[in-house]
């Protein structure tokens, strides 16, 4: 895809969140079902099933992915994405490129093994390894917008509201059946998503 593609794509959708801003506004949803025998949340995805249990270091197996390896993985990918949309908006030929993110995670807060020791990642890095032909100015543009509209960093870096809700079944009550929030508006959220990308990388031109 080229920039005068790009920009053909996000032209009516940047029209329409002009005239109309409240549908700028969608919620993305994730639904997981806690496992009854094993420790594991199998979450659904817009492709398939993931089930996610402890780390290694916290007694876990390598049948299972670490959320925690999930939320880097979230960050390397929205990264990437951001940056291969801005690239392409500024007609900028990427030869290639990888993502690299980590967290420095300390398991005796995880544990509670020591009180005064954080539950979470202490630092978290992110890394760009970039094989483009550009001016030291063109450079500072192209990380400088990556920033500014990645989804995932701008989140961990300015932490939203987060609030947690809890709802115990009655007897006899039903649980809502998984996948009606996380699977049927999986495909759609995600086509939103690279849509709502594609226009922040495109506006800020």
């Amino acid at each position: 895809m080229d920039a005068r593609k790009l920009r053909s794509i996000q032209a009516p959708l940047k029209a329409r969140l002009r005239a109309e801003p409240d549908a700028a506004r969608i919620t993305l949803k994730a639904t997981g079902r806690i496992d009854d025998e094993d420790i594991v949340c199998k979450v659904d995805t817009a492709r398939e099933v993931v089930s996610a249990g402890l780390h290694p270091a916290a007694g876990g197996g390598k049948q299972t992915v670490c959320s925690g390896d999930m939320l880097l993985e979230a960050l390397a990918a929205c990264a990437g994405v951001t940056l291969k949309a801005v690239a392409t908006a500024l007609d900028i030929r990427l030869k290639s490129g990888t993502v690299r993110a980590e967290g420095d995670l300390d398991f005796r807060g995880a544990l509670g093994v020591d009180a005064d020791t954080a539950v979470g990642f202490s630092d978290v890095r992110l890394r760009f390894e970039l094989d483009v032909d550009l001016t030291p100015a063109e450079r500072d543009r192209l990380i400088e917008l990556t920033e500014r509209y990645c989804v995932v960093y701008q989140t961990l870096r300015n932490s939203p509201r987060l609030e947690l809700e809890t709802h115990f079944l009655d007897p006899g009550e039903a649980p809502m059946p998984v996948g009606i929030e996380g699977v049927e508006d999986a495909e759609d959220a995600l086509k939103a998503r690279i849509d709502a990308l594609r226009a922040a990388a495109s506006h800020a031109l």
